[in-house]
């Protein structure tokens, strides 16, 4: 792990509690649609009133949680009018991509405590690309999948122990039959341990 990989890791597992960050890891993640020519309607943001701007931004903070759009909203609201037109242009993308570093070094941090190989490496391409869309993708529908097939690896190497009971085996068979992102990880967090027998 790269030096200021550890570092980012470090602060945010540090600084985890402070973050609060609440949604399941499977929620969807607001969307970080440009804002750059429109919001609200066809009007461009340069041509919107200060009611337009606000009630622009309110519908930004109505979907979005992140420390840093929620910081700068809160900065653009209790600015000007051109403070305003300038989140919604470029410092709402800004602030998206700050929040979803930050969730990714979260992510990061658990997948090491874990060992889920597929989820580290994917959070490690998603960081080092450093581009607002790649982390954007990672968060949307990498992780996703990343942490399935770590699912699958966990639930398969169950099938080697030569203790496992046969309702456990055949829960086992019938969740990876199934084979859905959901399933997987319900099973290993919990499916697993209601099988009796």
């Amino acid at each position: 792990m790269r030096p200021t990989r550890a570092a980012l890791v470090v602060a945010v597992t540090a600084l985890t509690p402070a973050l609060l960050f609440t949604t399941p890891a499977f929620a969807a993640a607001p969307a970080a649609t440009a804002v750059t020519a429109t919001v609200r309607s066809d009007m461009p943001v340069d041509e919107m009133t200060e009611a337009e701007l606000r009630a622009a931004i309110a519908d930004i903070l109505a979907k979005n949680s992140g420390r840093a759009v929620v910081r700068e909203a809160d900065r653009a609201l209790g600015g000007t009018v051109e403070d305003m037109r300038a989140f919604l242009e470029t410092g709402y993308q800004k602030a998206q991509f700050e929040d979803d570093q930050v969730a990714i070094a979260r992510i990061l941090n658990g997948a090491t405590e874990n060992g889920d190989k597929a989820v580290i490496k994917g959070c490690n391409e998603a960081l080092d690309a450093g581009t607002p869309e790649a982390a954007r993708a990672f968060r949307e529908t990498g992780y996703r999948l990343a942490q399935a097939e770590d699912d699958a690896v966990y639930i398969v190497h169950m099938l080697t122990d030569p203790n496992i009971s046969d309702a456990l085996r055949a829960a086992v068979n019938k969740v990876l039959d199934d084979g859905s992102p959901e399933a997987l990880r319900y099973f290993r967090l919990t499916g697993q341990y209601e099988v009796n027998g």
